[in-house]
């Protein structure tokens, strides 16, 4: 590892490294570490106690940040007729059907979500192998009828979580700039909807580790039996 910057250092050195903080400190020490020149983004990551070799184990879900992420996704949208206008609409940022499968088979990536109707799967299912986890399906919340509203939401902050092969999620909470209460209701938000996907088959602690951060500067350990009583309203 490369050795980190003076401003890097005098960030680090107020965070005790061995020491679990409460929710509220350790959002409070995250925001007072901003030190790019740009408006960094404030992340979380989650190390949770289930097998994730095992299909039963899997966590994954959805859900609405309070404030958003500070960023407004590119979505593509598959859809024809009344459905591709609903799209525009609702702000979706490219939409069509069979030319927009060609698109993203010729190597065209300019975005970050795609979203469809289900009478379109039909012509993107041949996308499957390209897109991977990215395909528009219903878990994700990416493919429904009411493609409007679900771009809307979309814009406004939803966000789609999932358990990565090491048993790890990574989420954005938003933006330095948004302050300390506004990223705390974003976190409950979060920390809630993850605590409501555990799979029935998990056992023991389910949350094992908690750690916030700025895009640039390090982590801080958040207490889980604190940041768990907090997103429970449990306090």
């Amino acid at each position: 590892m490369g050795k980190r910057g003076k401003t890097y250092r005098a960030v680090a050195e107020r965070i005790e490294r061995e020491r679990l903080y409460s929710v509220d400190e350790g959002l409070a020490l995250v925001h007072q570490s901003q030190r790019a020149k740009f408006d960094e983004t404030v992340d979380i990551a989650l190390r949770l106690g289930v097998d994730p070799r095992q299909g039963e184990q899997m966590v994954r879900g959805t859900v609405v940040l309070p404030h958003g992420t500070g960023k407004s996704p590119r979505i593509g949208a598959f859809a024809k007729g009344e459905k591709a206008a609903e799209a525009e609409a609702a702000g979706a940022d490219v939409v069509g059907a069979e030319d927009l499968v060609a698109r993203i088979e010729g190597g065209w990536k300019d975005f970050d979500i795609l979203v469809a109707t289900r009478d379109m799967m039909s012509i993107v299912g041949k996308l499957g192998k390209r897109l991977g986890p990215r395909m528009p399906n219903p878990k994700a919340g990416t493919l429904s009828d009411d493609i409007g509203k679900t771009i809307r939401d979309l814009k406004a902050g939803r966000l789609e979580f999932r358990m990565d092969k090491a048993g790890g999620i990574h989420a954005p909470l938003g933006k330095v700039s948004f302050g300390v209460d506004a990223l705390r209701e974003n976190f409950v938000a979060f920390l809630g909807a993850v605590l409501r996907a555990r799979p029935a088959a998990a056992k023991g602690q389910y949350l094992h580790t908690i750690s916030i951060s700025t895009t640039m500067g390090p982590g801080v350990n958040v207490d889980p039996a604190d940041a768990a009583a907090v997103a429970s309203g449990a306090e």
